[in-house]
């Protein structure tokens, strides 16, 4: 039976591919994707490094809308987090920790994956940009180092969402809604719609619009301490804090506690209480915005287009669930939160022709704002001034000594505001002769301005009041706060801008060796200035950078540096300062390369192995040079580094694509083997280092793995797609000063499975009237997964027994039978296993059935179909464990509608 484009169209889109028309009597074959990859536009089959991609409508068919549901397609890819618009993202297992979100624009942890709206670059650490996926020509994923095209943040590979374009040949409209019911949670509902118009020959417009109303389904419930509610514990209060409330008398020469308490087990905390913020769910989610594209034919040779993308992502609640309470959709938060996420972004490309080459430029301009307010109730379980911040002794009305730590509630507000510029200008020789020539420069300026807000201390107590805290501050004003006023219950502040501005030369020779054997090689020469400015409430972190810079020891004394220390600890080799000049400007340059050699066996079988580099420049820490308050076991003498250093991955991979039994099947495999040098991490121990997050190197790693999708045609109204990743990650040296405290010499790397892999079908079905119905089935299983990479898990569990009344319940991987030394040991002396959470493996699927023809698509849904409660992430960040999870079984309907 005959079948129409459009059917044809929609089969394979499935499969990242399109099936081409064909003649009646001719059987159908699969088409190919035209990419970008390598900066020029080839079939997906042609380009010899790994690459996947979805097309537009492969992405409506999957009920694609945001990167969290694509990555579910993508097996060697990972999306950590704690929600929307708070995720980073991994791929082929090249992980490490994040330690705060929340605070990730602080610490300024560089992501080790590039994420490109079209051709700018949006990444930023800790809050990729999540665009909403409205209007999408296709989604391209290129695992391994991309550094020599794609830049820095190319360590570990390169994601770019592709927007469709003005179209200049006719007039075209559409429309799409959805609404969808999620077991035990709120309705979600959607409507995308887009134009197109031809305004003149030369002259078009296309203009996309969105909003995604994402209802919630976890409850904020009642705090009942002994029903797996938060008790408070003065013993881990006690621990953490160093057993300050083992000396009573010593503690109330500092107005902390009350003298007749003799023991930290008689200190009863204050339950915090949340009646007022009690909801079913709270946990919303609401995407709103619009894309306008101009573009304009200056002649047959040159084209303009510019694109503004604007955007809202507001969101409430939290998306985690506590596993100390029954069922897995319930919190406890003792504090209002909420994340507004609002960029705009304005991009341009002039693409033209001179003789033999063509030339690209492209730059873009981001302007991006987060207001966030978080429960911070958490630090009191992991801070190590709690004791001073929530235990007090004061006089109650009726004048009698009230003996009792006070309510540990805290939170969180942040106002961060960041703005990239990026312009690159780029060649692409076009001559018929057996070698071509990529080459380019580029220019990237980022700025991260935050000010972040803790109350940290109760407000009763005035050693932590707002006129302490105004004498803290450099000048009694902030570098981008103008000075204030803050609240009064504020106690501690950050006030931080980094920028980073980099300038690079890029290029690609490649070379027809014979007809079928081509090799290649492309450099990248970069050079990265990294500026980090401003205070805190304790700390002027721009005068410390620079003393670090000029090693004036009268700079160093003046602020809290003994000068002979930090010499020593340099000369040593436990201190790096090379990298800073006399200002503080941190700054590296290097050439990174990549070589390749690829093989057409025939039209249908490309083989290529390749050797690639890539590299996160190195991050300047606030405290650098500061000794850990704990001096005792594995801390004796540890300083916090100035700067974590570059980090870099060589990796080598060999790869096939291939089209077999008369292009039915399809194969794309890639084995690869990668060795990670200086592998950087985030760290917050505030219990023995220091209550601001700092960044360091864990060591080195080895990543082996193989990744493949497949897709086959199976019969004319039936193609199946599948995809797997096998991952083997292993530490293969840690840092002695993490010895015993990150998992040891042959541990996994966090976060990413030894196994994951998913399989989806579609058939076709004729109906009467040009119409054809469908039904799609898809399965995606991912395996264990290790949280983080400091073995701290039975310590949490030890600590979330004593505060909750229960343990979490989560499986710890063990991998050491005590921490060396004294890392977590409590007043007693007690020390711990070494150990990780286990993020436990999981099954999802989906379902759906629908009607289309050439114009209109009507489609029932069920995702998540058995209901599975995947833990995507299990988020420590507050000292006891919560957990990420997915959305329950949701039940929906969707239509489309496309006039052309």
């Amino acid at each position: 039976m005959r079948k129409t484009q459009l059917s044809c169209a929609i089969i394979a889109a499935l499969a990242s591919t399109s099936l081409a028309a064909q003649e009646s009597d001719a059987p159908a074959k699969l088409e190919t994707i035209e990419v970008t990859a390598t900066k020029r536009s080839e079939s997906i089959q042609d380009v010899p490094v790994a690459v996947t991609a979805l097309n537009g409508k492969a992405l409506e068919n999957l009920g694609i809308d945001n990167f969290q549901d694509y990555v579910e397609f993508l097996p060697n890819v990972v999306f950590q987090g704690t929600g929307p618009g708070q995720n980073e993202i991994y791929i082929r297992g090249a992980a490490t920790t994040q330690s705060n979100i929340m605070l990730s624009s602080v610490q300024a942890l560089q992501p080790s994956v590039a994420f490109y709206l079209d051709e700018m670059p949006v990444s930023m650490a800790g809050r990729n940009l999540d665009v909403y996926a409205t209007d999408v020509q296709r989604v391209e994923v290129l695992p391994g180092p991309q550094g020599t095209l794609f830049g820095a943040s190319s360590q570990a590979g390169t994601i770019r969402l592709i927007t469709n374009k003005p179209e200049h040949t006719s007039f075209a409209a559409g429309f799409d809604t959805n609404i969808g019911f999620t077991k035990d949670g709120e309705m979600s509902n959607s409507v995308q719609a887009y134009f197109n118009m031809p305004l003149t020959d030369d002259l078009a417009v296309r203009v996309a619009a969105y909003n995604d109303k994402q209802g919630g389904w976890i409850d904020n419930v009642m705090n009942v301490p002994g029903e797996g509610g938060y008790i408070g514990s003065a013993v881990v209060i006690d621990r953490i804090s160093g057993g300050p409330l083992a000396d009573p008398v010593g503690m109330d020469a500092n107005r902390i506690t009350n003298p007749n308490i003799n023991s930290n087990t008689e200190a009863a905390v204050v339950s915090p209480q949340n009646d007022a913020l009690v909801e079913e769910d709270f946990n919303d989610a609401m995407y709103t915005g619009a894309r306008f594209g101009l573009s304009y034919h200056f002649n047959d040779d040159w084209d303009l287009l510019v694109q503004h993308t604007q955007q809202t992502l507001d969101t409430e609640g939290v998306f985690a669930y506590d596993p100390t309470l029954d069922g897995e959709s319930s919190a406890l938060r003792f504090q209002q939160e909420e994340n507004k996420d609002e960029f705009g972004l304005t991009t341009w490309t002039l693409e033209g022709r001179l003789e033999k080459l063509n030339v690209v430029y492209t730059g873009g301009y981001l302007d991006r704002e987060i207001d966030t307010l978080a429960d911070y109730t958490g630090y009191t379980n992991g801070g190590l001034f709690s004791a001073y911040y929530v235990c007090n002794h004061y006089d109650t009305p009726d004048n009698t000594a009230d003996e009792r730590c006070l309510d540990p509630t805290k939170y969180y507000k942040e106002d961060t505001s960041s703005t990239r510029t990026t312009h690159e200008i780029r060649f692409n020789t076009t001559m018929d002769t057996p070698w071509r020539v990529t080459a380019g420069l580029f220019y990237d300026e980022q700025e991260v301005s935050t000010v972040g807000q803790f109350k940290i201390a109760n407000t009763e107590m005035t050693t932590f009041g707002f006129d302490n805290l105004q004498r803290t501050l450099v000048g009694n004003e902030g570098i981008n706060s103008d000075g204030g006023p803050f609240p009064s219950e504020v106690s501690f502040i950050n006030d931080i801008t980094h920028t980073i501005e980099q300038i690079a030369v890029f290029g690609q020779l490649e070379y027809d060796i014979t007809d079928t054997v081509t090799a290649s090689i492309g450099a990248r020469w970069y050079e990265i200035d990294d500026i980090y400015v401003g205070s805190t409430s304790t700390v002027d972190v721009t005068r410390r950078i620079r003393a670090f810079g000029t090693l004036d020891p009268d700079e160093l004394a003046a602020v809290g540096l003994d000068p002979d220390a930090v010499a020593t600890a340099i000369d040593s080799g436990q201190l790096e300062v090379d990298l800073l000049d006399d200002n503080g400007v941190l700054t590296v340059d290097d050439t990174i390369f990549k070589f390749s050699l690829d093989w057409k066996v025939n039209e249908d079988v490309l083989l290529f192995a390749n050797y690639s580099e890539g590299f996160r420049p190195p991050v300047t820490n606030r405290v650098g040079g500061g000794l850990a308050t704990n001096q005792s076991g594995k801390f004796e003498n540890f300083r916090i580094p100035v700067y974590s250093t570059t980090d870099t991955l060589d990796n080598y991979e060999l790869g096939l694509k291939g089209d077999f039994f008369d292009g039915q099947f399809r194969v794309n495999a890639t084995a690869y083997y990668s060795e990670i040098e200086e592998l950087q991490t985030s760290r917050f121990d505030p219990t023995n280092i220091s209550f601001l997050v700092f960044t360091d190197n864990v060591g080195d790693a080895e990543i082996k793995g193989i990744d493949a999708d497949m897709t086959w045609l199976a019969t004319d109204d039936l193609i199946i797609n599948a995809a797997f990743s096998v991952l083997d990650t292993e530490l293969t040296r840690v840092n002695s000063e993490l010895e015993g405290i990150a998992a040891g010499v042959g541990s996994e790397l966090p976060y990413s499975a030894k196994f994951s892999g998913n399989i989806n079908a579609r058939y076709f079905f004729e109906l009467e009237g040009d119409k054809r119905g469908y039904v799609n089935g898809s399965v995606s299983y991912t395996g264990d997964r290790l949280a983080g990479m400091v073995m701290d898990a039975y310590v949490m569990e030890d600590a979330t027994s004593l505060i909750y009344g229960t343990g979490s319940g989560l499986k710890i991987e063990q991998e050491a039978d005590v921490y060396e030394g004294v890392t977590y040991a409590d007043s007693n002396g007690e020390t711990f296993r070494g150990g990780r959470y286990v993020q436990e493996s999981y099954v999802l699927a989906n379902l759906a059935v629908g009607v289309t023809n050439d114009v209109w698509k009507a489609e029932l849904y069920i995702d998540n179909v058995f209901d599975e409660r995947a833990i995507l992430n299990i988020d420590t960040q507050q000292f006891t464990p919560k957990v990420v999870t997915n959305r329950p079984r949701t039940i929906g309907l969707r239509f489309s509608y496309d006039y052309y």
